[in-house]
């Protein structure tokens, strides 16, 4: 995997996927940056989202649920000295769709904390990550 990031002005980066996707980046104006994007750290979190959801839904749909929607919410601390990194994370689930069993739900989610989503196992080395979830019907 490769990625390449451009500083473009101010504090204004350009990230570069391998895959030939592109995001900006930018820090706040108190440092410099004009707010034009998320922060790097807010990328990396919602990176672990972005993992967790996939894993999440994934593995739904091989179990033959009939997801019609996921979302993650994330909030996380960080530490008060350098380097900030995470020190809490909780990722709470709303799985939409049509009669979702619970324990297929809970498995999806245990199953990416634990075994697949390599972003929340990363950063679960310095953070403390929970998570929970709530099933709703579609409208």
């Amino acid at each position: 995997m490769k990625s390449r990031v451009k500083w473009v002005d101010h504090m204004t980066f350009v990230a570069e996927s391998g895959s030939g996707h592109a995001v900006v980046m930018d820090g706040p104006p108190e440092f410099g940056g004009r707010d034009l994007g998320p922060r790097p750290m807010e990328m990396l979190l919602m990176g672990m989202g972005g993992c967790s959801a996939f894993d999440v839904v994934q593995i739904l749909q091989k179990s033959r649920q009939a997801i019609t929607d996921c979302e993650v919410m994330l909030e996380a601390e960080r530490a008060e000295e350098h380097p900030k990194v995470f020190t809490r994370i909780h990722a709470h689930y709303i799985v939409t769709g049509r009669n979702l069993a619970e324990k297929q739900v809970a498995r999806a989610v245990e199953l990416s904390a634990e075994k697949y989503c390599s972003a929340s196992i990363m950063l679960g080395r310095t953070a403390e990550i929970t998570h929970d979830f709530e099933i709703r019907e579609p409208e």
